[in-house]
């Protein structure tokens, strides 16, 4: 299984940034997928998540700034996210998850990828 995320960077106040990340080695379309991040010294937060119908949750902190969508032909999720402050500087991670019938939870990550948002 990998994910890969794509898309970080460096990018001023105020501004955009569309996160990729693409995944193989799973039935994409059963998963449930999800951006987290980290920033430093702070523990992992949920961003936002896609279930496999298509409902999304967004953390209160980006709300109306960012937009998590899939695309199950491509076996991508995206998060565009818009209006960036310091504070959504973190290091992004792309999770996917489900739960099997035996209810076994299948849950992967990706590697990360650098969101930079300097004052």
């Amino acid at each position: 299984v990998q994910l890969v995320e794509s898309g970080g960077g460096l990018v001023q106040p105020g501004g955009s940034l569309r996160l990729s990340c693409a995944a193989s080695g799973i039935i994409f379309s059963i998963y449930a997928m999800g951006w987290y991040r980290q920033a430093p010294g702070k523990q992992r937060e949920l961003v936002a998540i896609i279930t496999n119908g298509g409902s999304t949750n967004y953390a209160d902190s980006v709300k109306g700034r960012f937009t998590i969508s899939r695309d199950n032909d491509k076996k991508t999720v995206y998060l565009q996210m818009n209006i960036l402050n310091v504070e959504d500087t973190a290091v992004y991670y792309c999770n996917a998850r489900w739960r099997s019938p035996w209810n076994k939870v299948y849950d992967y990550w990706g590697q990360g990828t650098q969101v930079t948002v300097p004052s």
